[in-house]
């Protein structure tokens, strides 16, 4: 179907023309770009007395702009420039496109924040820069822009930087995050809780003090957020610890999370991290040069797929870890892991750095292609944590140990089978009780009953 704009005012065609094209990109709906496509043209925030480059502080000027734009059921335009502004709110049906990289909202500070909408529907900002400029914001919000409940949200092609906080806090929320640049922030660069249905696509989340996209939720629940086609790029850990801090993309007590298909680089922990986020889904990622373990899924999971990811760089590649605490259920194939690391950030606890994948419960290990690993190739198991596992068609070459598997009393069941082990420094598949060598070589052995172990190649 095709949507004629001749008979529109000449003096609104450009822009008319430049919005509808925005706000497909907005919704990606064909009855949304038509919605659109009706609309009697944009409301220019000139035209309500809102100037760009003005040295004074522009927020009440801004909020009457935004409120008569939904008033009359417009997108507000914003030409290019630099607004002061501080304390904005966004009514349900706000639509405001700018000029990419040129329209500039500039946080004025005070203890305010730059945007809120809680309790709304139906938000679409385009084209927009949210500058924090790095000043301080106030205790009653946690980020530079902070939505509550809001549905059939749109953020496209936004930048949003120095945030004293967190630069995207979304509470509750439906809708999309696509193609932003976030960075500076304090805390993590977007951060989502108890999503009710979010894509988070596109984007470039970089330099963040603490994180950079976290899927949370309050209570474990289902999730379903899908985090695909991002670039997260040297992210810290300012508050230090374990892992709390210091991930790319990070899902806490979030099912059914989909991750895929992002680049994740120079983070100070992990690139990606899923803690008690069940049915998870990590295919198809770049992880390069982790500060810690690359992939973790850990704590009370109970279903994860990793697959097709690489890994070079960390100090494990893959953990699927913490069956005392009830993880299991994994699949793990088709992952490159390589160039692993013996030092971590802080001092080795519990199997210690330098693993390629490290698994203990109900989980396959297939197919998976692991180089320069300097301790364990594979660890299976960890003391009597260990059940239902299988590890074949795998490729292991230069490790420390091509394949440790647990031999406590009390571990149960592990399947070695089809695998090629070579250039292991210190055996190639063998047991262990904690951290001791407990065997010679195991291939084809027969003295423990919960251990099948055949046809795996080794060589020097």
């Amino acid at each position: 179907m095709t949507v004629s704009v001749a008979a529109k005012s000449p003096g609104i065609l450009s822009r008319r023309a430049f919005l509808s094209g925005t706000m497909v990109c907005l919704s990606g709906t064909l009855a949304h770009a038509m919605k659109v496509a009706d609309l009697r043209g944009s409301i220019d925030a000139g035209e309500l007395g809102l100037l760009p480059n003005a040295s004074d502080d522009q927020s009440t000027l801004f909020q009457n702009a935004i409120n008569r734009a939904v008033e009359k059921g417009r997108a507000l335009f914003l030409p290019a420039g630099t607004y002061p502004v501080a304390n904005l709110r966004l009514p349900t049906g706000t639509l405001i496109v700018g000029v990419p990289g040129k329209t500039r909202l500039v946080y004025l500070g005070g203890g305010g924040l730059l945007a809120r909408g809680e309790g709304v529907s139906d938000i679409g900002i385009s084209g927009v820069t949210f500058d924090g400029a790095n000043r301080s914001i106030g205790d009653f919000t946690e980020g530079l822009l902070h939505f509550v409940g809001a549905r059939n949200l749109s953020l496209d092609n936004c930048e949003i930087a120095g945030s004293a906080k967190t630069g995207v806090v979304l509470d509750r929320c439906s809708g999309r995050v696509a193609n932003c640049r976030i960075s500076g922030a304090a805390e993590a660069g977007l951060r989502s809780n108890e999503a009710a249905g979010l894509m988070i696509t596109g984007n470039s989340v970089t330099d963040c003090a603490n994180g950079g996209i976290w899927i949370h939720r309050w209570r474990d629940g289902e999730d379903g957020t899908l985090v695909s086609g991002n670039r997260v790029e040297r992210i810290g850990a300012k508050y230090g610890g374990t892992g709390q801090f210091g991930n790319g993309i990070n899902i806490f007590r979030a099912h059914g999370v989909v991750v895929t298909g992002n680049r994740i680089t120079d983070c100070a922990f992990s690139a990606i991290r899923s803690n008690t986020g069940s049915n998870v889904q990590i295919v198809n990622n770049s992880c390069l040069r982790s500060g810690e373990t690359a992939i973790y899924s850990e704590f009370s999971f109970q279903g994860a797929v990793i697959s097709n990811n690489i890994v070079d760089g960390g100090t494990t590649g893959i953990s699927i870890a913490n069956f005392q605490d009830g993880g299991r259920l994994a699949i793990c194939s088709g992952n490159l892991i390589r160039n692993i690391s013996e030092v971590g950030p802080y001092p080795a606890e519990v199997a210690g750095f330098g693993i390629g994948i490290a698994a203990e419960a109900d989980t396959t290990i297939t197919g998976n292609v692991i180089e320069g690993v300097p301790r364990f190739g594979m660890l299976l198991g960890w003391g009597p944590y260990m059940r239902n596992i299988v590890a074949s068609q795998n490729v292991l070459r230069d490790c420390g140990t091509g394949i440790a598997v647990t031999v406590v009393n009390g571990a149960g069941a592990a399947v070695i089978t089809n695998n090629v082990v070579q250039g292991s420094t210190n055996g190639s598949i063998n047991g262990y009780r904690w951290l001791d060598k407990a065997t010679g070589e195991l291939d084809s052995a027969n003295e423990f009953g919960h251990l099948t172990v055949d046809g795996n190649q080794t060589l020097a």
